[in-house]
């Protein structure tokens, strides 16, 4: 395994991480699996884990809490708060970024993970309806109540990224440190502006969905259907096989990166992975494993990097700062989201 610095923290990561949103309800059902797999990637030489209160609705965090007794000190332990968890009719405030909510949510996640503090916590998505400034008022005071260790973002635009940073400088408050985004070979949309902006500010780089949702993991093929308890099959609007447009633009793509990756001598996996981590801004990659085999098919990635030619071949199939789907960048603002919004 390789190491890099998160940003301005000076907390050495790992370059790959270990990503959590699978474990539980939503995707792998069996506890001991999920354990076997945290242990398989800390003995690989994985630092990095990572959660939020909202998958599974709070079953990751405590899988997590479960598999890591006895080696909390081992890892940099990340979650996030922001995301709408289940609520009764009442109670209005189980979601986004108010100091009512987050002073709540981190408390939750403490108690499930089973630690008495997170060594990053992220603000999973922007919150409209919440000032920054309220939002990292709330995150400071649990800086420095020893709660938390450093705060971050995720998959906040370039400008969200910068008015928190100068909200931060303004009012006095801890700034936001770590940006985590969406970034692969079919979805290059943060290379245009989050990605310099996050350089600009130090910030340290977390990368989700590196894999596309499955993309480029090679199942998805043109000559084959995808298997029946595929993401594909289950969710099929949000991973494009409903699109038959973006589905066929999508394997074709697909299809020369096969044949690149044989080139290149290594798998899809490797070569996405690959991919995202030559890039400079770039501190450590989430995987997104389901199963313990997918887990081990991409902790190989880090054994080289890829050669100028290969990168040069994919900024042939997929320019830079381009996205395939704009679904893939994670973030709407709601004012494209929503035309009653552009027409008050």
């Amino acid at each position: 395994m390789h190491y890099r610095i998160l940003g301005g923290t000076g907390i050495e990561v790992s370059q790959l991480c270990l990503g959590s949103m699978m474990f539980g309800a939503w995707g792998n059902t069996d506890e001991a699996e999920c354990h076997r797999m945290v242990a398989t990637a800390l003995d690989a030489g994985v630092n990095v884990v990572d959660t939020a209160d909202v998958y599974a609705f709070g079953e990751s965090e405590e899988i997590i809490g479960r598999a890591l007794k006895g080696r909390r000190d081992d890892v940099v332990l990340v979650s996030k708060v922001a995301s709408r968890m289940p609520a009764g009719p009442l109670d209005r405030n189980r979601g986004g970024t108010s100091r009512l909510w987050i002073t709540r949510a981190v408390e939750d996640s403490l108690r499930r993970l089973g630690t008495d503090h997170l060594d990053v916590y992220l603000v999973h998505r922007p919150d409209p309806h919440t000032d920054v400034e309220e939002t990292l008022g709330a995150l400071s005071d649990l800086v420095r109540a020893g709660k938390v260790r450093a705060i971050g973002s995720s998959s906040f635009p370039a400008e969200e990224i910068v008015e928190a940073q100068w909200a931060a400088r303004r009012s006095g408050r801890e700034r936001f440190t770590v940006e985590q985004l969406s970034y692969s070979i079919l979805a290059r949309h943060a290379e245009a502006a989050a990605l310099p902006t996050a350089e600009r500010h130090r910030m340290g780089v977390m990368v989700w969905s590196p894999l596309n949702g499955g993309w480029l993991t090679g199942k998805y093929r043109a000559d084959a259907e995808p298997a029946a308890d595929s993401r594909a099959l289950r969710n099929s609007e949000h991973f494009d096989f409903a699109d038959e447009q973006m589905r066929t633009r999508k394997l074709a793509v697909v299809e020369e990166l096969v044949r690149l990756a044989a080139e290149e001598g290594c798998t899809l996996v490797e070569l996405a992975l690959r991919f995202v981590l030559a890039h400079p801004g770039v501190s450590t990659a989430v995987m997104g494993a389901r199963t313990h085999d997918q887990l081990l098919s991409q902790l190989t990635a880090v054994d080289r990097p890829l050669s100028a030619e290969a990168l040069d071949r994919i900024d042939a199939l997929v320019a830079p700062g381009s996205v395939l789907n704009p679904a893939d960048v994670g973030y709407t603002p709601p004012a494209l989201e929503t035309a009653a919004l552009r027409r008050r």
